[in-house]
């Protein structure tokens, strides 16, 4: 495991949030599960922790109950290289309750904050003619969604 492994506070839904996951992205699989014992605080035998990991990064989801909440300060960055790429991912994770933002962001049904974003995006913001980075920046502030043909043609003018 790497030094560091992003570790997720769910209220009762570790298992199914990890299932959900998994299930999206390549390279992916349930690790190990561990219950609660007689010590608790959760219920003898029940979910307390589950090992996952999503295209070999490994993060930990732990059931905890409903003190925490996820939210925007805390995001995790989808690199895709075609719209193909975009278009499953943020399908899959705005499916069965996410919430689409702006500019690439969404949340997904357990209201964990998601960019999906285009490769292609950072190589036109980053643009030496600062006319044509702005005119990507003005095109990206107006999608939900990043659409990389539609970010091509702003950097053509």
């Amino acid at each position: 495991m790497p030094k560091i492994t992003p570790f997720l506070w769910f209220d009762n839904q570790a298992e199914e949030a990890a299932k959900f996951y998994v299930s999206i992205f390549k390279n992916s699989r349930i690790v190990s599960i561990t219950r609660y014992g007689d010590a608790g605080p959760g219920p003898k035998g029940s979910i307390m922790t589950v090992i996952f990991e999503l295209d070999g990064q490994p993060f930990i989801a732990l059931n905890a109950g409903p003190h925490f909440k996820f939210n925007e300060a805390i995001s995790f960055v989808i690199d895709c290289k075609t719209q193909k790429q975009v278009d499953a991912y943020w399908d899959k994770l705005t499916s069965g309750g996410g919430q689409p933002s702006m500019c690439g962001w969404l949340k997904d049904k357990y209201g964990l904050s998601w960019q999906v974003t285009p490769t292609k995006l950072s190589k036109l913001l980053a643009d030496p003619d600062p006319k044509k980075a702005q005119r990507v920046m003005e095109a990206m502030l107006k999608m939900q969604k990043i659409e990389i043909p539609v970010l091509e043609k702003a950097a053509k003018g």
